[in-house]
């Protein structure tokens, strides 16, 4: 069993960097963060809620390598210690520190400090979200994004002058620091990376995997007797180190007083000035956001309001603008059609996951409940650019289930509606789209994945596209004039899946009068990235919510659906499609793992091999994917590695951009790279990026597999993963086998516990309170 950890520690085991690394020597390409708060990094191997340790080398990654005792970070100097070479510092820093120490001690009120509502900054002229703004008068045009379409190309390699190499070489060299560094180093501060890392060593914290402790004994080599805990280049640094761990984890922002527990933990000794000058720099952006309080506000004896409470949120600007535009986005969306907001608190909360960060969605999909959306409008649809408006009603009326009915006639009203609903309700935002184009609209569906829209295609749309084929051109209608999506209705399933950097660069690309459905499973794992954008806006209840009355059918859809309400249920499955086999080690468990995908299955249920996938917790550990998958390829497919590890018929896990798994063989080797066959499609990665984008695919992590499904699918639940499995992780592992589910069982009463008690980790972030704060205004 796994030992208690700090609930606010992002492990080694769960923090990859954005494009699917993680520090030195601890990750896989391909996985989703680990929702957990930054502080220390300690423990081991788990994905539980979120995304994992990786351990493959990639361009960006450090080498393998130990970090310096914890007790070292910033040796040298007292606290208190002047900042060399800090300056002083500015007005407008000093002013944000007071308002984070004055507003959080009670002296004195938010509004004191802050004009903005109460759920952060909104661009100016931005609409509200049932707010009846009229639309934009003028849309800007998009720019062309840079997502790739599944599988993408691979990744151009970096261009790097000599002289900029060895000066960056020359620098770490006397910092003691690997020379191999020099091109991740270059690739992240530029061509003038010497004369930054000279300036400022604690910079080195902005490459993937270059933790404090490394960093610390960086500066002291280059800095000498003036390295101090108390540097304010270190507490700079730290503050932005945190808030990139923490957007691993899938935060957009973080608490303030989260942000100060996590210096104190580095050894800053004065936390505070650490966050002045990181706003000073501009690179941090401060928030509040009002504490959601049973009832409303009273007013005071003299009939003004009650002042409300509030928390301060720091954040990159990055994640924290995309959660804005975002917002802004969905807000243009609805007030270009309206909307009815869902009316029924408890039933959106139900969906979305509940009232406060780290609620998990349910997954009832077979709950009967009824649509949250308003009468089917008139008026002309804006779409189709005629006056002649299209006949939504008919349409619902033609709709092949009742919950299909309810989700066309949410959309003829609304520029913005969310479904959700399992595997079977998928069939329910295509025949939306189906409908649509006999309206006379240009409408598509995309799914998060390959395989996802496989699935698309195989319940009969084969224009069905992947989000990333989509924005990047490759798939789907392509842009107009302006550079906007061609499309009148978008339905995107797998919602559950976008990032907030994913979906504000969706929904930017949709013009005025597109009708966006969020459809997806509420019970899945979040995304890979930061925010938990399908759950934020339902939980928002700033659109109308269609909730599917179609069960999942069958044992596994059984078995599932109760999970999805805390509930692990003995089913009848009398074709064996559910089986559970104890183990009392991690031994036996790869013994009978190895079984079960070679032998058992392709024998009693008539899936091969090939078509079994394996899902664990972690990549570390002696049940871990790799451990798993150097099982699986002896027994299946023995081979000395000749092409960097890897040999042909070897399955693997290819991960062309950040948090999406592709599955694929290797067919062959040459100069040229590795070459795979992705779901029929030819693919060569170059060889200097093959340890950063392919592993072994036999065996997988949940989040890796979320969005694909298999015919079978064998679920290893070590021991030593017990503290890490959360409802959303079992939920999402379990519902990945089509035909036939395997349960390799060792962590005894943690899997039921798990599913009744721990829903999923944590994330904090705006988008909820965005779009909730101009209904409350209103």
């Amino acid at each position: 069993m796994s030992t208690d950890r700090d609930p606010l520690a992002v492990e080694d085991a769960s923090a990859p960097s954005p494009e699917e690394a993680a520090p030195a020597g601890t990750g896989e390409p391909g996985d989703a963060a680990s929702p957990a708060a930054p502080a220390d990094d300690t423990g081991a191997g788990t994905d539980g809620d979120g995304r994992e340790a990786e351990d493959g080398p990639r361009e960006e990654r450090s080498p393998q390598e130990q970090p310096a005792p914890a007790a070292e970070a910033g040796a040298g100097a007292g606290a208190g210690t002047p900042a060399p070479g800090g300056g002083s510092r500015s007005a407008a820093a000093e002013a944000l520190a007071a308002a984070v120490r004055a507003v959080e001690s009670g002296e004195r009120p938010a509004a004191s400090f802050f004009t903005g509502p109460s759920g952060g900054r909104r661009a100016a002229g931005a609409p509200a979200p049932g707010s009846g703004a009229s639309p934009r008068p003028e849309r800007a045009a998009a720019p062309a994004p840079t997502a790739a379409a599944a599988p993408a190309p691979p990744r151009p390699a970096l261009h790097i002058s000599a002289e900029g190499l060895d000066g960056v070489r020359q620098v770490l060299t006397a910092g003691g620091a690997p020379e191999t560094l020099a091109g991740q180093v270059v690739g992240v501060l530029g061509e003038q990376a010497a004369e930054t890392l000279r300036d400022d060593p604690w910079q080195l914290l902005a490459v993937p995997g270059v933790r404090p402790e490394q960093a610390d004994g960086f500066a002291r080599a280059l800095l000498g007797p003036e390295c101090g805990p108390g540097d304010e280049r270190r507490g700079q640094a730290l503050v932005g180190w945190l808030l990139e761990r923490a957007a691993l984890a899938g935060h957009t922002v973080l608490e303030a007083s989260v942000l100060r527990t996590a210096l104190g933990k580095q050894s800053v000794p004065e936390p505070d000035e650490a966050l002045q000058s990181a706003l000073a720099e501009g690179s941090v952006l401060v928030f509040q956001e009002a504490l959601e309080t049973p009832g409303a506000a009273r007013p005071e004896p003299d009939g003004s309001e009650a002042e409300v409470p509030v928390r301060l949120l720091l954040g990159l600007d990055r994640y924290a603008m995309a959660e804005e535009s975002l917002a802004d986005g969905l807000a243009r969306l609805i007030s270009t059609l309206g909307a009815e907001p869902a009316p029924a608190a408890a039933e959106a909360e139900a969906v979305a996951g509940g009232g406060g960060d780290g609620q998990e969605a349910g997954a009832d999909s077979g709950a009967d409940s009824p649509t949250d959306s308003g009468p089917a409008s008139p008026e002309a649809d804006p779409g189709t650019g005629s006056g002649a408006a299209p006949d939504w009603e008919a349409a619902a009326a033609a709709a092949p289930s009742p919950s299909a009915g309810e989700l066309i006639r949410a959309v003829a009203s609304s520029g913005l509606v969310t479904h959700s609903g399992g595997e079977a309700a998928r069939a329910e935002p295509l025949a939306l789209v189906l409908a649509a184009r006999a309206l006379g609209l240009r409408a598509c569906a995309a799914a998060h994945t390959e395989d996802g829209k496989r699935r698309l295609v195989a319940l009969g749309d084969p224009d069905a596209v992947t989000v990333t084929g989509l924005l990047s051109g490759q798939e789907g209608p392509g842009r107009d004039a302006e550079g906007a999506l061609a499309l009148d209705v978008l339905a995107v399933l797998d919602a559950p899946q976008l990032d907030v950097e994913t979906a504000a660069m969706l929904v930017e690309s949709l013009t005025d009068g597109t009708r966006l459905v969020l459809s997806g499973d509420p019970g899945v794992l979040w995304s890979a990235g930061p925010g938990r954008v399908f759950a934020d806006v339902v939980a928002a209840r700033a659109c109308p919510a269609v909730v599917s009355r179609t069960p999942d059918a069958g044992p596994i859809g059984e078995l599932v659906s109760g999970i999805g309400v805390g509930e692990l249920t003995t089913v009848d499955a009398p074709g064996k499609e559910v089986v559970i086999v104890p183990v009392r080690d991690a031994g036996e468990a790869v013994h009978r793992t190895v079984q079960l995908v070679a032998d058992s299955v392709p024998r009693a249920i008539g899936v091969p091999a090939e078509h079994t996938q394996v899902i664990t917790p972690g990549h570390g550990g002696a049940v871990g994917t790799r451990a798993l998958n150097a099982a699986l390829k002896e027994r299946l497919n023995p081979g000395p590695g000749r092409f960097g590890g890897f040999d042909p018929g070897d399955r693997i896990a290819y991960v062309p951009a950040p948090g999406r798994m592709v599955p694929g063989t290797v067919v062959s080797a040459d100069a040229a790279g590795l070459r795979l066959d992705c779901a029929g499609r030819p693919v060569v990665v170059p060889p200097e990026q093959v340890g950063g984008t392919v592993r072994h695919g036999w065996a997988v992590t949940a989040h890796q597999a979320a969005g694909t499904r298999w015919p079978a699918a064998v679920v290893v639940l070590p021991g030593d993963a017990a503290q890490e499995l959360t409802r959303a992780w079992i939920y999402t592992a379990f519902s990945r086998g089509e035909r036939h589910l395997s349960v390799v069982h060792g962590v005894d009463q943690a899997l039921p516990r798990a599913v009744a008690e721990i829903p999923a980790k944590e994330r904090t972030t705006r988008l909820r309170s965005l779009l909730r704060a101009p209904q409350s205004e209103a």
